[in-house]
Formats: C-alpha cells, structure tokens, sequence
C-alpha cells in the first residue's frame, strides 16, 4: 500500500504564513516533503520557514501578480530542484447580502480567490510537467457545494475554484497532473476566529459532529491529496466540514 509520504516533492502553498497554510506547509514537511511558504505577510511566512528548518523556505507572494507567482516558483525550482505540489490556499472572506456588497469588493474577492488561483495553476504546470507530474489541490469551501447567505463573492469565487479544478483535471489529465479541490467546512483559524467562533464539542451545534474543525485536521486531507497514495485521484471534490454539507445533524432540526 503507497503511504502519504511526501519524500523527495517539493511544494509551494499559497496563504502559507498562517492558519490553514501554516498547518499545511508543517504536515508536508512533516512528510518528508520541502515547501515554499508564499504570502504577503513576510514576518510571519518568513519566521515559519525559520521553524521548519532547511526543508521549507519563504517567497513573498501576491496571488494576483503573474510576475511574483513566476518568482515563486523559480523558488522552488532553483531551492529545491524542481515543483511537484501546489496548494492554492491564499483567500479573503466576505459576509454581506448580495445587495449590500460594493461591486469592487465582490471583485476584490474574486481577483484574489479565484483568479489568482488561475494564474497559479497557468505557473506551475510547465514544472510540474518537467518533474513528470505533480499534484495541485485548490481550497474551496464548504461554500462552494451549496449556497451560503451573507457570501456573495466568497461564495461565487469558491463555487469558481471547484468549476476551475474539473477543467484543469481533465485538461491535464495524460500529463500527471492531478487536480482535486478540498472544501473546509467551519475551521478555527485566524481568518474566523474574528467571528467568535470557539473549539471544543457542542460549539457549532448545526453540523452532524457538533464542532469546528482544526487546521491540523484539514492538513491530513491535504497531504493525502498531494501523495502518491491518491495517484489516481484527480478532478475530486473532499469536503472537510464536519459532515456540515451532509446536512444538519438530528438535535439541530429537531430544535433541541
């Protein structure tokens, strides 16, 4: 049986700094692999890359930029030798009703959550194809398998960014060059934490398991995602959400 072991790839994640992205750049080293941190936020990418030690270096990144996403992944190629995994991880969030959102905030969100997914798959296949396939797994969300009010463009970027994986899968397909989407239900990160959100059981009681989840337990889907272990796994939709598009657990509809 192929184990998720991520020996000998080399992986750039967007967002990588903080939340979702720094648990995600400590289970690839975890795993064996190397990772390029890519962000804006230069101390805390910088200082992580500094707690991972020589398998993880940092590049400032922002996802709408096709100059500085090129600049990334020469970081790979040059530190590492070449560019096997990609996760498009960096996002902002939204929360307002579809007639409240200003036009250049919905496509604010758009630029950065799903163009600049774009523009980083369009960076990294020339690479990866060169290492004979890779494997990019794009962050969706739970919003992005059903409708979710007060999401307007976080909503439409997220839905984008699955519409986006099935067309890069099928399209690179006979390259090797897997793509799947992963879709984090309710997380505790620092992007969500701001809405008052708490850990521990009983605290998001309208899921099927009751809670929020942990950026470490996004994490394992992800490297799994990224191993050989789902060599033919491409074009997938892994919801990571508590069982929350599932539907509503029994106590939540019956009002208890």
């Amino acid at each position: 049986m192929t184990s998720f072991s991520l020996d000998g790839k080399t992986v750039v994640v967007t967002g990588g700094a903080r939340g979702l992205g720094a648990a995600f750049a400590t289970a690839i080293v975890e795993g064996g692999g190397s990772v390029v941190i890519a962000d804006v936020l230069d101390d805390e990418g910088g200082a992580l890359a500094g707690l991972l030690g020589d398998a993880a270096v940092f590049a400032h990144l922002d996802v709408t930029d096709e100059a500085q996403w090129a600049s990334a992944v020469a970081t790979a190629t040059d530190t590492f030798g070449g560019l096997h995994g990609l996760v498009n991880n960096a996002g902002i969030s939204t929360g307002q009703f579809i007639e409240k959102e200003p036009l250049d905030h919905f496509e604010r969100v758009l630029r950065i959550n799903l163009t600049g997914v774009f523009i980083g798959m369009k960076a990294a296949i020339a690479p990866m194809r060169a290492a004979g396939g890779g494997s990019i797994v794009n962050i969706s969300s739970a919003a992005g398998l059903m409708g979710l009010a007060l999401t307007a463009g976080y909503g439409a970027s997220k839905w984008g960014v699955r519409g986006l994986t099935k067309v890069a899968a099928v399209e690179l397909g006979t390259d090797r060059i897997r793509v799947n989407s992963v879709h984090p239900g309710m997380t505790y990160t620092p992007m969500t934490s701001a809405t008052g959100i708490q850990t521990g059981e009983g605290n998001y009681p309208n899921t099927p398991m009751g809670r929020v989840g942990l950026p470490e337990e996004l994490a394992g889907a992800v490297v799994y995602l990224l191993s050989d272990a789902a060599s033919y796994v491409t074009g997938a939709e892994l919801a990571v959400d508590g069982g929350w598009t599932t539907g509503p657990t029994v106590r939540y509809v019956m009002g208890q």
